[in-house]
């Protein structure tokens, strides 16, 4: 695990921890690194998982969540679709 401990840009303190969280998940996904994690994917992480994950993969989830979820109230569009 890594913490960072930065100053701030008062009143952009949100738009500043997606520019870091963005350069530091391209980096990672940069040098062969997966965005996946033993706590989930996520939201925050979405959008490189959408990436890496293989398109078999995704399809045998999405079955697999129609059938325990049909009525798709688990995390709706959290993870797919």
């Amino acid at each position: 695990y890594f913490t960072v401990f930065a100053p701030a840009r008062r009143g952009s303190q949100v738009a500043q921890w997606d520019e870091v969280k963005a350069a530091a998940s391209e980096a990672l996904a940069a040098a062969g690194g997966t965005i996946t994690h033993h706590h989930a994917v996520g939201r925050d992480h979405r959008r490189w998982y959408d990436r890496q994950r293989p398109d078999p993969f995704a399809l045998a989830l999405t079955g697999a969540k129609a059938a325990v979820d049909p009525a798709g109230i688990l995390n709706p569009g959290v993870l797919l679709g």
